[in-house]
């Protein structure tokens, strides 16, 4: 296994670990931690698709997923462990077929529209899954919650852009041109 897929798979893993973790926690009636966080996995989705392509990024999808799903099984609720990974897999595949699509338009387009659809559908399966019924402000949490995943996939271009372009220029003079 190389490098790059490991660091990737964990660093997927640690993100939604964190984040089944944070959202447990409310920062006010409209917003939980882990919207905080979770962008971070749609960075690293479309990172990996961008300089591995789509196969790669869905194993690491898949990878990450089963280590986050038993590490939330452990630390989080069952509800929550259940709700993130049924929204995390829909996501982040959907992520993956979305930004392959668009790959060769404009080098912002594919990372922002996938986040965008993904988080989309992120929020609304993991929230009905994991507060629905429970008394708890989940659907004030998801409006809130979104529109931070919105905020954060603009803010994710600028770190996207910079380790794209610095892969690149890693992997072969030749390539940067």
């Amino acid at each position: 296994m190389d490098r790059l897929f490991i660091a990737l798979t964990v660093a997927m893993a640690v993100i939604v670990t964190a984040s089944n973790i944070l959202v447990q926690h409310a920062i006010n009636d409209w917003l939980t931690w882990g919207a905080l966080t979770y962008p971070v996995a749609f960075l690293i989705t479309d990172l990996t698709n961008r300089l591995q392509g789509p196969a790669m990024a869905r194993r690491v999808v898949i990878v990450g997923f089963l280590f986050a799903v038993l590490l939330s099984f452990w630390l989080a609720t069952p509800r929550i462990a259940l709700a993130s990974g049924t929204a995390f897999l829909v996501a982040q595949l959907l992520d993956v077929m979305v930004f392959d699509r668009l790959r060769n338009k404009t080098w912002w387009l594919p990372p922002l529209a996938s986040s965008s659809l993904g988080s989309v559908v992120d929020t609304v399966l993991f929230f009905s899954i994991a507060f629905a019924a429970t008394g708890l402000p989940w659907i004030t949490w998801a409006i809130g919650d979104f529109a931070v995943k919105m905020a954060v996939a603009l803010f994710m271009l600028i770190p996207f852009r910079i380790a794209y372009t610095w892969w690149r220029k890693q992997q072969s003079p030749a390539l940067s041109a």
